[in-house]
């Protein structure tokens, strides 16, 4: 639902607001309303009812006379009475629906201290009030700085600037009493204007901050949910919800007002099944309640000494309440428990790949082979391509310059089997004869 001011299309994007696509109040959505009284044409000698609903930053919205009998449209800028000097509000409802709201809220018609509309806000005073909210996001941060010097327990969440500049307002949220009078002194000073702290809870700041639900929509308190109702821990107990206050708080960090939406429904459901004391008493035993689907009207009974949950439905469960009462014992809770058909077609056999084979089929291969030499399998090993390369060491054959050789050569004298002389090497000439590795035998003797 758009605000009164969309509808343009320069042809480059869809059709949206005069700022392309985004409300000035950050959302089209933003707590609006749609006046179906519009296209009506009213009678000629009716007058139009005199008191308007004027929006301002975030969700604050009041309302004021229109003394001057000006026509006003949803979306226009006026300029209205304030404490000090005037301030620049937006339209948000005129004609006879104001009457509704004025009972929603509790505002009689004939109030005094409703503030009146002094004109239609002329295009210097529209400039001058968008520098002031450039000011905003700036001042801020500058005011944070100074709340953290002064070590005040507070948080500032949130500034508004009045229409002329002449007062500034505050917003913050507090868990016990704040004396800021230090704190006024300095913001008066640095800001140069009237300073007015306003205490606001949890949920009201959420509402004038926005932002995006679990649920990926933007928040009720900033849409439309106006009335902020308690919501307790036993909404989320009846709808049989897990307490993790992860998921059950919202971004105001207290229980998500949606918790309240259905709790009459399930109030009403729940009335419909047994108490927990209550025991259905079968041929097969007693059986007690375990658990309890609500939409479903499904109960979970289990007998004693077992640990399997039978689901029965809620009008089976209060039948044999009946016949318990006369005295009757069906024979089981339920002839054919839920989910028993699905039960049975997966349980029918199927011919597949493996529906002839044994569990045991891999255990062969599987099996622990005995293991060599260095704790690795030899059945395993790779041939060795290599004559003799596994033959023990005494039965190698040796070199044939070995055999010739005397007895009275010594065994470590002996050239190993397989290696063999290099023909190119040549011997050092500080070496005498029969130095070395392989001696030469003595032929003068």
């Amino acid at each position: 639902m758009g605000c009164g001011s969309c509808g343009n299309n320069n042809g480059s994007h869809s059709p949206g607001c005069k700022s392309n696509g985004g409300c000035s109040t950050g959302s089209c959505n933003k707590l609006n309303v749609y006046n179906w009284l519009t296209d009506m044409v009213l009678p000629e000698d009716y007058k139009p009812f005199n008191i308007v609903e004027i929006r301002f930053k975030g969700s604050k919205k009041q309302f004021y006379r229109n003394v001057n009998n000006l026509e006003l449209f949803t979306g226009d800028k006026v300029i209205v009475d304030s404490d000090i000097g005037y301030d620049v509000g937006e339209v948000s409802l005129a004609g006879e629906l104001v009457k509704l709201h004025l009972k929603k809220y509790g505002i009689e018609e004939d109030n005094t201290e409703m503030r009146t509309i002094r004109s239609i806000a002329s295009e210097d005073q529209v400039t001058k009030y968008n520098e002031y909210k450039a000011k905003e996001k700036k001042s801020l941060e500058e005011a944070r700085t100074i709340a953290l010097q002064l070590k005040l327990k507070m948080k500032i969440s949130d500034i508004e600037y009045q229409g002329d500049g002449k007062k500034v307002a505050f917003y913050y949220t507090s868990e016990g009493r704040v004396d800021f009078r230090e704190l006024i002194r300095r913001y008066a000073s640095a800001f140069k204007s009237r300073i007015q702290m306003i205490q606001v809870s949890y949920r009201e700041e959420a509402s004038r901050l926005g932002g995006i639900g679990s649920c990926g929509r933007e928040l009720c308190c900033s849409t439309w949910l106006t009335d902020y109702k308690v919501v307790s821990m036993g909404a989320a107990k009846t709808q049989n919800l897990s307490i993790n206050m992860l998921k059950l708080s919202g971004q105001c960090g207290r229980l998500k007002c949606c918790l309240n939406y259905e709790l009459d429904l399930y109030s009403e459901k729940l009335k419909e099944f047994p108490s927990e004391k209550v025991k259905l008493k079968t041929e097969s035993g007693l059986a007690s309640l375990r658990k309890i689907d609500i939409l479903k009207g499904t109960a979970w009974y289990c007998y004693e000494k077992s640990f399997d949950w039978i689901p029965v439905n809620i009008d089976r469960v209060n039948e044999i309440i009946a016949q318990n009462k006369k005295g009757e014992t069906p024979m089981t809770l339920s002839d054919t428990a839920l989910g028993a058909e699905v039960a049975f077609k997966t349980l029918e056999f199927k011919d597949d790949l493996l529906g002839d084979t044994d569990l045991t089929r891999m255990d062969s291969k599987n099996k622990k082979s005995p293991r060599g030499k260095g704790g690795r399998n030899n059945n395993n090993r790779k041939p060795n391509n290599r004559n003799n390369s596994n033959k023990p060491r005494s039965e190698k054959p040796r070199d044939n310059s070995e055999k010739s050789k005397g007895p009275d050569n010594n065994s470590s004298n002996k050239r190993r089997p397989n290696k063999k002389a290099n023909p190119n090497r040549r011997n050092s000439p500080n070496k005498k004869p029969g130095q070395g590795p392989n001696p030469k035998p003595d032929t003068k003797s």
